[in-house]
């Protein structure tokens, strides 16, 4: 088995006009991952987001949180979106991309100025809505990805455009397929 290379902050660099030509509407669910267990994965071809269990079968309604008065999960924490096309500069191989943690990896813009908080997003039958629970790189993303990935994410740059992802909720149940359009909706207020 051979040791996992992790990108240079150069390389993770020159990645990022990439990353900066996601559309900002009319998207792609590129990944859809779900976690029956802590340290587990499987991809899904497809999956059920419920309002009150987020993505079906994923052990986020389990999870005890630090965010929360009574540790229970975090309402606004159901899912969380990564950009795809920086999940493939930090991994480029695609089979360690489920790793990331994030439940959908999206070809879409997750710059709050493309994407603001309260923006909602139509995948498939479902409806998500970005809330404004922070979401940072963490210790196993440098296990996974290396600490040059984790300074990149966790920049000042990387922040302002929410390298790292986004939380969001299930406001309308549905299912939802790898490939589905993604559309968004700018909120209103």
């Amino acid at each position: 088995m051979s040791e996992i290379q992790y990108r240079t902050a150069d390389e993770l660099q020159a990645g990022l006009d990439e990353i900066g030509r996601s559309p900002v509407d009319d998207g792609t669910l590129e990944l859809i991952v779900r976690r029956p267990d802590v340290g587990e994965r499987e991809v899904l071809a497809e999956g059920e987001l419920d309002v009150a269990e987020g993505l079906v079968g994923d052990n986020w309604s389990r999870r005890p949180s630090s965010t929360t008065a009574d540790g229970s999960p975090h309402p606004d924490m159901q899912l969380t979106l990564i950009n795809s096309r920086l999940l493939a500069l930090i991994s480029p191989d695609p089979e360690r991309r489920a790793l990331a943690g994030d439940q959908l990896a999206v070809d879409l813009s997750l710059s709050p100025d493309d994407l603001p908080v309260w923006s909602r997003l139509r995948i498939g039958d479902a409806v998500l809505e970005v809330t404004d629970q922070p979401h940072i790189g963490c210790s196993k993303f440098t296990q996974r990805f290396g600490l040059d990935a984790l300074r990149f994410v966790n920049s000042e740059e990387g922040r302002a455009v929410n390298l790292r992802g986004v939380n969001a909720r299930v406001v309308v149940p549905g299912t939802i397929h790898q490939g589905d359009r993604i559309t968004v909706e700018q909120p209103t207020s």
